[in-house]
């Protein structure tokens, strides 16, 4: 039997849709914020809730930003009595579920920023998956810290 390429492909589409769909648009980013730093202070971080809205497991693998010099994916570990701050190489997100970046957990680190960020300021990122698809967003910059300002 001769099965053309193009009915293949569309039979592949009608048993999983989700074959062809672009991680990113399965992805929704909720409540995104990064982290006010002082004046000076060449750090911070974003945080946010990854929504998979997909069967699969996916993971966000890489993150760029014109706010700051270096971004990089990062957990925190409890090791020897003391928290330390981790490099990791993606943040995985289980299929039909989400991942919560946050302080003291996952988070994307910001390195060397090249503005200061105050209150009321915003940043845009571009998360990439690991099928090299992308999501555009932008950050409001939100003081966390109590007292601080």
């Amino acid at each position: 039997m001769n099965i053309t390429f193009a009915v293949v492909i569309s039979l592949l589409f009608m048993l999983n849709p989700n074959v062809y769909a672009a991680i990113a648009d399965k992805i929704e980013v909720l409540s995104p914020f990064v982290r006010e730093v002082p004046a000076g202070q060449p750090n911070s971080a974003a945080f946010m809730q990854l929504k998979n809205n997909n069967k699969m497991n996916v993971a966000l693998i890489h993150v760029v930003s014109d706010a700051a010099g270096v971004i990089e994916l990062h957990t925190h570990t409890h090791q020897d009595g003391m928290m330390q701050m981790r490099r990791i190489e993606k943040i995985a997100i289980a299929g039909d579920s989400t991942t919560t970046l946050q302080p003291g957990g996952l988070h994307i680190m910001l390195i060397g920023l090249k503005q200061s960020l105050k209150q009321g300021q915003t940043i845009n990122l571009r998360l990439i998956f690991n099928d090299h698809s992308e999501k555009r967003i932008t950050l409001p910059v939100k003081n966390i810290l109590p007292g601080y300002h």
